[in-house]
């Protein structure tokens, strides 16, 4: 059985403060929901997901309020998400800030799943419920929409606004309150999550970014990652690719004698994590790609041959193939004012 998801207890706080701030009683709210109040002061304890749920619920109850997620977000700050909070605030674009929320987010909850999606003329960052995992409250899920935004609008100005917002969430009676907080075409009731960016924005080179901070603040949610869970298999090998794709591109065979596998063994363990060798080769070339194009020190032709490409045409095809540029395009890019 699936471990039930959890929430870092930072993350209540901000709802507990949106009802101090109504004027309702937020302890008694959360001891009715199973939670107990002193354990949630603790910024590193987490919540499951069946008790935050009912204390949403109740708090929505209690304070007659349908677009209480909305408000929520309001209360929410860079220390509510711990040491991801500032690597967002560090970020250099806003498309680094997608792409960290999208690696680390499993730091504050593994409730949803999390994707940024690139493609011809904007971006989707879609976020959806696992598989055979129960659905977060709606009101959550509007604070999660809200909270992307408005980190967007921190960075750019209050004027920004998305091309457009989908939930799956019913369409409330009154959507007045979602239209004043999102600024764009919105849809109710839709077939998932969905917030739609315009491409200059989330490329756009952010003058505020600090990239030493972000990658001190990475180093640190890499350690909370790998003290959350076991590593699955598909880490495994990530790890192993990791370290092996500077000596070439490694075969399947070869990672798995070095996890002390047959080649069928962990073909069956990947299969059954519904995933593949050839997949996690090239994610976790993209992903390293991506890390190390950030870094003006590496030149491409160092970057091909840390990911394991025969020569540095091969990589730029690669490349080419991830992002829809060449890794020349790309850094060139990130340097524009």
């Amino acid at each position: 059985m699936t471990a039930e998801p959890t929430t870092l207890a930072s993350w209540t706080r901000a709802l507990r403060k949106q009802l101090d701030a109504l004027g309702l009683d937020s302890a008694a709210l959360c001891r009715q929901a199973g939670l107990d109040p002193r354990l949630l002061d603790d910024p590193n304890a987490r919540c499951p997901l069946s008790a935050t749920t009912r204390l949403w619920q109740l708090a929505v109850a209690a304070s007659g309020d349908p677009a209480l997620g909305l408000k929520t977000s309001q209360y929410v700050s860079a220390t509510t998400f711990h040491a991801l909070g500032y690597a967002l605030n560090a970020s250099s674009s806003l498309r680094e800030v997608f792409e960290r929320i999208e690696r680390y987010h499993r730091v504050v909850s593994d409730a949803l799943v999390l994707e940024l999606r690139e493609c011809a003329d904007c971006y989707e960052f879609r976020f959806r419920v696992p598989a055979d995992s129960p659905p977060p409250a709606p009101e959550a899920l509007d604070a999660f929409a809200a909270i992307y935004v408005r980190s967007c609008r921190s960075r750019l100005g209050r004027a920004f606004a998305p091309l457009a917002v989908y939930l799956q969430r019913p369409e409330p009676a009154d959507p007045a309150p979602w239209h004043a907080v999102f600024r764009a075409p919105l849809h109710f009731a839709a077939a998932e999550n969905l917030l739609r960016f315009p491409r200059a924005a989330l490329d756009q080179h952010l003058d505020d970014g600090n990239p030493e901070l972000a990658e001190l603040n990475e180093a640190l949610l890499e350690r909370n990652l790998a003290q959350l869970q076991a590593a699955t298999w598909a880490q495994k090998v990530r790890a192993c690719l990791t370290a092996q794709l500077p000596d070439g591109e490694p075969s399947a065979e070869r990672v798995a004698q070095s996890l002390h596998l047959s080649l069928r063994s962990l073909q069956r363990h990947l299969a059954d994590e519904h995933c593949s060798y050839e997949g996690l080769l090239a994610d976790t070339r993209h992903s390293l790609a991506l890390q190390h194009m950030r870094d003006p020190r590496c030149s491409i032709s160092e970057i091909a041959y840390l990911l394991g490409f025969a020569d540095t045409s091969s990589f730029s095809r690669a490349f080419k193939r991830w992002t829809g540029q060449t890794p020349s395009h790309y850094r060139d890019g990130r340097k524009q004012p």
